[in-house]
């Protein structure tokens, strides 16, 4: 077996492809790869390939060391340590003063595991599929504009050759075998940051995490930049260098899907809920894939401790991130894109997905900034509304369970309670969520949202 996501021969496209994307000059480090037989374009997320022989693998780890320091043109306006961005945000929110009703959050955590666990289950048969194929696949089952399951119950054969299934998803994400939750690593990461409050309290740092990583997160459940920086850990290399040493996928989205716990946990209070998330995703990401978590952190925050609606959660959201920053520039894009196109008309948001789609087409679909944008917009435009917010995120593409799972999580808090949301996203989910993180398999969200509670940061209480 070849490991995936570690070999210095297959990270070496995608740092080149990140220096572009950063303003670096990598010509002189692609010439030098292509000329001795490296593959200059990024290797697809999983794939297996002969290993490079030592000399080739010599050049790629002597590359991507040296791409690592050059110094973007990004790096004034995008720093990744928190006293510098507190510093770029004119905005940073202040502590809402309101005592946390804790009897009145604990149905909205409730909610909130449960639509992060729907979303999540959407979008997972359709994850790595192009835009085009997830639109054939629910125009052929009459499912578009996306407003339920996918489901292969009338799908045209010639459709389903087309565009297959994600291979692993299918047998546990279609409306016809939905049976609980399936583990999922958007799902595994929340369970993890619960796992973390419990041990670590919220004093917690960057090498509580990464301890908790090595003590209950299997290395296969991770990918991509959890899957480096989980290397690095077990090569002897501490956070933060663990974010940068050969990790081409640092701004990535891994650090957003991590971010909900810490919002969960300090409603009102979307500057300490960024916080904690900075503790967090320095472990793993830097820049754009830091203000990843921190924006979904303080969203979230902010829809917990009962803000009027999801256009005030998302001005939180951007009120924790250097508003220079190109991750700033694509959530204002994705609302002033959503903004334009009449609310509640699933259908024209078609015309916005394939705007983002023409501004973001050259990262690669896991990387923050496209899915920031659609995530902003998905929630902009069906006004945080809960079928309307998943449902969208899925449908534009890119990471479509991880963009589901944040949308649901938001568009469940702000419904207020497991009640609230629809039957036909709750009910097959029986209350189980699978994983193989932390002796928690099996766990039901009702129970998940009471041990969330008791980590719930407070301004005093009224229950």
């Amino acid at each position: 077996m070849r490991l995936t996501w570690v070999q210095p021969e297959d990270l070496v496209g995608h740092e080149l492809r990140q220096a572009a994307q950063d303003g670096r000059d990598a010509a002189d480090a692609e010439r030098r790869w292509t000329a001795a037989g490296g593959h200059p374009a990024p290797g697809r997320a999983g794939a297996s390939a002969a290993p490079a022989g030592p000399e080739l693998r010599g050049l790629a780890e002597q590359l991507l060391d040296e791409l690592a320091t050059m110094a973007s043109p990004w790096a004034a306006d995008e720093p990744t340590e928190l006293d510098a961005i507190r510093a770029r945000c004119a905005d940073w929110p202040a502590p809402d003063p309101t005592p946390v009703d804790r009897e009145a959050l604990a149905p909205r955590l409730e909610a909130a595991w449960l639509g992060r666990a729907a979303g999540c289950v959407l979008g997972k048969p359709v994850e790595k599929l192009t835009l085009a194929g997830i639109r054939a696949i629910a125009r052929s089952t009459g499912n578009w504009p996306l407003d339920g399951w996918f489901t292969e119950a009338g799908l045209d054969p010639a459709v389903a050759a087309a565009h297959p299934w994600n291979r692993r998803s299918r047998p546990t994400s279609l409306a016809e075998n939905i049976d609980g939750a399936p583990e999922d690593d958007d799902l595994n990461y929340p369970l993890l940051g619960l796992l973390l409050l419990d041990r670590y309290g919220h004093g917690f740092g960057t090498a509580d995490v990464a301890q908790l990583w090595l003590d209950e997160l299997p290395a296969g459940r991770t990918f991509t930049a959890e899957r480096a920086a989980y290397r690095n850990l077990l090569c002897g290399i501490e956070p933060p260098a663990t974010a940068v040493h050969r990790n081409p996928f640092r701004e990535w989205i891994g650090a957003q899907i991590r971010a909900d716990i810490f919002g969960w946990t300090h409603p009102g209070d979307p500057a300490g809920a960024a916080a904690a998330a900075w503790r967090d995703a320095v472990l793993t990401h830097t820049a754009n894939g830091v203000y990843g978590e921190m924006f979904a952190a303080a969203v979230i925050a902010s829809a917990a401790g009962g803000a009027a609606d999801v256009h005030a959660c998302l001005r939180s959201g951007l009120a924790v991130v250097p508003p220079r920053s190109r991750y700033a520039a694509a959530v204002r894009f994705g609302i002033e894109r959503a903004t334009a196109e009449p609310r509640g008309d699933a259908e024209g948001f078609e015309t916005v997905v394939d705007e983002l789609h023409a501004a973001y087409g050259d990262h690669h679909w896991v990387h923050v900034l496209p899915n920031a944008a659609l995530l902003a917009a998905a929630l902009t435009h069906a006004d945080g509304a809960f079928t309307g917010a998943i449902c969208r995120a899925v449908s534009g593409g890119w990471d479509t369970d991880s963009n589901g799972a944040t949308a649901g999580s938001v568009a469940g808090l702000l419904a207020g309670g497991p009640s609230v949301l629809p039957t036909r996203w709750t009910a097959p989910l029986k209350n189980r969520l699978a994983t193989t993180v932390g002796g928690l398999d099996g766990v039901g969200f009702d129970e998940l949202a009471v041990r969330t509670l008791r980590h719930v940061q407070g301004r005093g209480t009224t229950a």
